[in-house]
């Protein structure tokens, strides 16, 4: 049997050259978009090439490289990071050197980056963490990985040595940040370093083995800028929002799982005057905000004993004690929905928050929902006035069907009519057309509706130009 297997077929391709999806279409171009009566074919994109597949006898050769600088290591005075870094680059070159007799100068790189992986990194997936074009990467089960690579899902032909080995790897992500994933505790939330938010279970629970989602969140932070150049938004949307977070406007961001809540949330936050003292709560600490006066919290789960767990509702209470200006919860799930609520009501304007939902108003339901959880016997219409009161501007962020992540909706709360909160569209974008990849063509379009909170931004010194509230025809 020979000691690596060869590579993959669809992993031989060349990196295909990135196409722009038009966001943008002026109106008298969608005359020339036709209808397709039939669906066209979706080109997938080329996924970048993986390293050479695993086998048994691979990873007894690695395991036993491993093994033995470990055994160096211990022997070695080391005094910084760097400094341990350059004895393992050493060691691992002068063993694979030593035991790769019969091994390709191809098979000797592959083994020794292996090794650095394991020794420096998290294992086979490091490849996989470092590649900016992949946003996602989904361990299964130990033989069975998959990674997002703009847009789409990709099964990758790499592999982890066995289900101690992945469970190791998650050890080492949750150890640094004070977790634990064992028997009692199979599920846990953790991060890495560079902010990627990571979430694993393990059985009695993952039936298949230890299992590892990690999304992956840029090294610098995006700007609005980045959203405008991606095509998740417009400048016009753009300076609206930036108006509405400098003026205090508490906004809500709501989306569905990988539609991109929290960069835009990040993207949000960057708006905050810098003289304000802000407040961050969130389970697991993602965002990074430039600002100086930040202060980061970050829930706890149970102990092995069942306690000592600090909730995002507990935070949230607390922050009410630290004289906040902004306060910013990275996602509401739970009853922490009402503490918000009576926060943005009780003098904590500008606050900053997301939540999981498929449109404004379903927003609008689930925090109805998620404030009933809190325990108290209040009335719908009561919760529904907190609701409208409180929340000035829903933000609807969407994962489309051909990958794409666009703002959909920058939606108004303008307050009860009846026993319904009132909304209305202020921006939305608006779908034309499939091109020959089956990339969707559409483009943002103001509603010609005036915002309520106009006065708000005007007092605070920003103009809104007329363009805003000219509702642009849709060639039907």
């Amino acid at each position: 049997m020979s000691l690596f297997a060869k590579y993959a077929v669809k992993d031989s391709a060349p990196p295909a050259k990135e196409k722009k999806v038009n966001t943008a279409v002026k109106p008298e171009e969608n005359k020339e978009v036709p209808k397709a009566a039939v669906k066209p074919k979706r080109e997938a994109p080329v996924p970048p090439k993986d390293s050479m597949p695993m086998t048994d006898e691979f990873w007894k050769m690695e395991s036993k490289i491993h093994e033995d600088i470990v055994e160096e290591l211990k022997k070695k005075t080391i005094a910084t990071p760097e400094q341990e870094k350059e004895i393992i680059e050493k060691l691992a070159g002068d063993k694979v050197e030593a035991a790769g007799d019969r091994l390709t100068y191809e098979q000797k790189q592959h083994l020794l980056q292996a090794v650095k992986y394991e020794l420096l990194g998290y294992g086979p997936i490091t490849s996989l963490l470092d590649n900016p074009d992949i946003s996602e990467v989904m361990v299964n089960s130990a033989k069975d990985i998959y990674y997002e690579f703009k847009g789409k899902l990709v099964k990758s032909s790499l592999s982890f040595r066995d289900d101690a080995h992945v469970k190791s790897i998650i050890d080492r992500i949750v150890a640094p940040i004070g977790r634990r994933i064992d028997e009692s505790s199979p599920m846990v939330d953790a991060r890495l370093p560079n902010g990627s938010r990571v979430n694993a279970i393990i059985p009695p629970l993952a039936l298949k083995g230890p299992s590892i989602t990690i999304r992956k969140f840029s090294e610098t932070p995006f700007t609005a800028g980045d959203l405008v150049g991606f095509g998740t938004w417009t400048e016009d949307m753009a300076d609206f929002v930036e108006a509405g977070v400098d003026s205090a406007l508490n906004i809500f961001i709501s989306g569905g799982t990988g539609s991109g809540k929290t960069s835009t949330l990040n993207v949000l936050s960057s708006f905050i005057p810098e003289g304000d003292r802000i407040v961050t709560i969130e389970d697991a600490a993602e965002l990074k905000l430039s600002q100086d006066h930040v202060i980061s919290l970050e829930s706890r789960p149970a102990n092995i004993e069942g306690e000592g767990q600090i909730t995002i509702r507990d935070l949230v209470k607390n922050s009410l004690r630290m004289r906040p200006d902004r306060i910013v919860v990275g996602e509401i799930r739970g009853a922490e929905a009402l503490d918000m609520l009576q926060a943005m009501n009780t003098g904590h304007d500008g606050s900053l928050s997301t939540g999981h939902a498929n449109s404004p108003r379903d927003m609008l339901s689930r925090i109805e929902t998620m404030v009933m959880m809190a325990g108290f016997d209040l009335p719908v219409r009561a919760i529904r006035e907190q609701i409208s009161s409180a929340i000035d501007i829903i933000i609807q962020q969407s994962r489309l069907r051909d990958g794409s992540r666009k703002i959909t909706h920058i939606t108004e709360v303008l307050g009860m009519e009846g026993d319904t909160i009132v909304l209305q569209d202020l921006f939305v974008y608006k779908e034309t057309g499939v091109d020959e990849q089956g990339n969707l063509i559409g483009r943002f379009t103001p509603t010609g509706i005036r915002p309520k909170v106009s006065d708000r931004l005007e007092s605070n010194g920003f103009e809104l130009p007329g363009r805003w509230f000219d509702e642009e025809p849709v060639d039907e």
